[in-house]
């Protein structure tokens, strides 16, 4: 069986963050993930990770103010020392809480000079904490415009150029789909890339179930090439979150 995680960012909101973690046990799920951790205190998750036995698996790297702030640094020229600074703040709280996958957020930029920082910046990452899994997320643009990681076949080109064991892919479906229209084709030629696997409904964020993206098939074709990483749910649940867990498989 697939094992899914809850991003904790997006469902049950309506409870606390240690809360969170408690119902994405309850309700089925592998592990969790959280966007950004930065300003709740690590202790009552650390506490509820270990109740539940679940892992935290992906937090994301700078930057912590998601809401009006720059979306990340990685990819703009001029900005390594910042990008270095929040990054060590990252790997605490990765070291906390024990978690695997750090995406790394590139910002908004464009061009050679943002490429040659984005691919900097990720050798500094991989070689400063090779025991973590740094990944990169291609983001459509209508949904973050002006984001310099914005093209799949981009991102396979600066995971060749940073060739590092430990920066691969993070292939969101939703973005895929809205990047290219075709997100299953995108995923023939790059999912062997793929280290983390996010899932929403098009066209608005909501339930993965069977529509735009036939998500029963994938998690099929997902079982049948034997992947093992985790399929994270990441997206704004119509009606409340546990009304609509019924595309989720059980075990």
């Amino acid at each position: 069986m697939l094992k899914f995680v809850a991003n904790i960012s997006f469902l049950f909101k309506d409870l606390t963050i240690p809360e969170r973690i408690h119902a994405a046990t309850a309700n089925g799920f592998h592990g969790v993930e959280l966007l950004f951790p930065y300003d709740d205190p690590v202790p009552p998750i650390q506490q509820a990770l270990s109740a539940t036995g679940l892992p935290m698996v992906l937090i994301n790297a700078p930057p912590p103010n998601y809401a009006g702030g720059t979306r990340g640094f990685a990819a703009i020229p001029g900005a390594e020392e910042r990008f270095r600074y929040d990054l060590r703040r990252t790997l605490r709280y990765a070291r906390s809480l024990h978690t695997r996958f750090v995406h790394v957020m590139a910002g908004a930029g464009s061009g050679d000079d943002a490429r040659a920082a984005f691919v900097s910046n990720l050798r500094y990452a991989a070689a400063e904490a090779p025991d973590r899994t740094f990944t990169i997320e291609p983001i459509n643009q209508d949904d973050m415009p002006g984001y310099f990681l914005s093209d799949f076949d981009l991102a396979a080109e600066i995971l060749d150029e940073v060739g590092a064991h430990n920066v691969a892919l993070q292939f969101d479906v939703y973005h895929a789909q809205k990047i290219t229209g075709d997100a299953m084709a995108v995923w023939s030629r790059h999912g062997h890339r793929a280290r983390h696997i996010q899932i929403a409904g098009l066209p608005d964020r909501h339930e993965p179930v069977a529509g735009v993206v036939d998500y029963p098939a994938f998690f099929r074709h997902l079982e049948s090439i034997g992947y093992n990483g985790y399929v994270s749910a990441e997206y704004h649940p119509a009606n409340g979150t546990e009304a609509g867990l019924g595309w989720m498989p059980r075990d």
